[in-house]
């Protein structure tokens, strides 16, 4: 049994996916907001909607809890899930900080239960199909990596997207897709150089990323909530070059160039494309396994230091002290 917590615009993704498992059920919706969650419940089949998280963590029917509220409370509410005993998929960014991303790994290995970040890019068939294409050697070695990701945002600066008290900008946001494609694809940068430019509310309206390998590979990678950019992908290699379409995080079409030849490849997922991460999790669940094999949670933990780094040298900063909540 699912319960989710935080019911804006990706839950209902997830929500609406979520009706194609066949081995799962959504029990519980929690809002602060009753009348939201009574909407969301029935429109999604949930058989209970509660008004406080923390009711829907009480709850001893649900065994799974999808958290999807703002960034900045993402540690917060994980964290009192786990205490419930809950299985968590935590959507991304897992935590705000390297710091918070460790306190909840080793929550969850104490309860001995399931955590994942919700990088659902992970289990998209054409991320499936590119980590096959890469063991085939069909480009040879990588050597360089261009990521982009690109929308124009509600400039309000009460949005999430523009609110540093949410957990606002663009390397949160969407920042995190790119550098997660370089961390799967090149592995950790030796070296990270990075500018940005930021906004009156203090969050970073646009940030460029050049990582550095020893191999001499190099990825460059940007985002930004103020403009609509291609977001596509390009892993160029030795032998050859491989094209993620728009939208690269969760394409269903790749391209593959080697000499003259070029062959497009179609991978279609289901749905929104949720529901593949879903049945990951449901997997690993009845399996009794307490991480995904196919994202670790060291992934979660590196990719929470390189974007510490990355943070700290375009001089961005949340006030994110939310680890007083252990002691509650």
């Amino acid at each position: 049994m699912w319960g989710i917590i935080g019911l804006g615009k990706i839950a209902n993704k997830f929500a609406a996916d979520l009706q194609y498992s066949e081995t799962a059920q959504l029990y519980g919706v929690a809002s602060q907001d009753l009348n939201k969650a009574k909407k969301f419940s029935t429109k999604y089949n949930a058989q209970k909607y509660y008004g406080s998280y923390q009711a829907l963590a009480n709850a001893p029917e649900i065994d799974i809890i999808y958290v999807a509220t703002p960034h900045l409370f993402h540690f917060e509410n994980t964290m009192m899930c786990l205490k419930q005993n809950k299985a968590v998929l935590c959507e991304k960014p897992m935590g705000m900080n390297a710091k918070e991303v460790r306190l909840m790994i080793e929550e969850a290995s104490t309860r001995n239960l399931f955590l994942m970040e919700g990088l659902w890019t992970r289990f998209i068939p054409a991320t499936e199909k590119l980590i096959e294409l890469l063991a085939q050697n069909v480009i040879g070695q990588v050597t360089s990596l261009q990521a982009d990701f690109g929308f124009k945002g509600d400039s309000n600066p009460e949005n999430r997207i523009f609110n540093k008290n949410l957990g606002g900008g663009s390397l949160l946001d969407i920042g995190i897709y790119p550098i997660y494609l370089s961390l799967l694809v090149l592995g950790i940068p030796t070296d990270i150089t990075a500018t940005a430019q930021l906004t009156e509310t203090g969050v970073d309206r646009f940030c460029a990323m050049e990582f550095h390998y020893d191999n001499g590979a190099k990825a460059n990678l940007e985002s930004t909530i103020v403009a609509d950019t291609p977001t596509e992908a390009f892993l160029h290699g030795t032998t050859g070059t491989l094209k993620l379409h728009r939208q690269f995080h969760h394409t269903e079409k790749i391209t593959h160039t080697h000499n003259d030849e070029v062959t497009i490849l179609d991978i279609k997922y289901k749905g929104n494309g949720y529901i593949h991460e879903i049945e990951k999790v449901n997997s690993c669940f009845l399996n009794r396994d307490i991480e995904s094999s196919k994202l670790p949670l060291q992934m979660s933990l590196d990719l929470s230091v390189v974007m510490g780094t990355i943070k700290n040298k375009i001089g961005l900063k949340y006030d994110s002290q939310r680890t007083p909540f252990l002691n509650k």
